[in-house]
């Protein structure tokens, strides 16, 4: 939420450094320049606030608002744009190095469904005992992930070794 920089009103007449301001009203026509005490006034007959928009301007520009509902609506435009925004997971698929055919394409279905709803998949090869000394077969395997899956994902992480696991990682395109 994104408060407005400066105010007026009884206790923000002080906050308004320049002594002339130039003034756009409510509806964002431009009222020309004048004293900030006038414009704290005609801001004040209006029922709305004096904010200042541009302190950096010379001279600096205030506004007309009425900044209770200036708060309510930058809150609803974050609220709308976080209900909006795809949040991408990473899921994770385990297999072991002689998988058989049938459960490795269970596996890829899955890969697949991860893949078509947004999210990330690591593909994680797990050795046990003696396969470690079949590490090809592990890269073998991944292999073929990768050219099963070369049309839908893109490789984000290659096959690296990490302890007793090979890994992969893969993002939709």
């Amino acid at each position: 939420m994104m408060a407005p920089p400066v105010k007026s009103g009884p206790k923000y007449d002080n906050l308004i450094q320049s002594d002339k301001v130039r003034v756009i009203d409510g509806e964002g026509e431009n009222l020309g320049v004048m004293y900030t005490n006038e414009a704290i006034e005609q801001a004040a007959e209006a029922g709305l606030n004096l904010v200042e928009v541009s302190p950096n301007a010379n001279p600096p520009v205030c506004k007309f608002l009425d900044v209770g509902k200036y708060r309510y609506e930058a809150q609803k435009k974050a609220n709308a744009a976080r209900k909006t925004q795809k949040t991408q997971d990473i899921k994770e698929v385990k297999m072991r190095p002689n998988i058989d055919t049938h459960d490795y394409d269970v596996k890829m279905r899955n890969v697949n469904k991860f893949i078509d709803n947004g999210d990330k998949v690591k593909v994680t090869l797990r050795f046990r005992g003696r396969e470690m000394a079949h590490q090809h077969l592990g890269m073998d395997l991944l292999k073929r992930v990768q050219d099963d899956m070369a049309e839908t994902a893109k490789i984000e992480a290659f096959p690296r070794l990490e302890g007793r696991q090979m890994l992969m990682v893969l993002a939709p395109k």
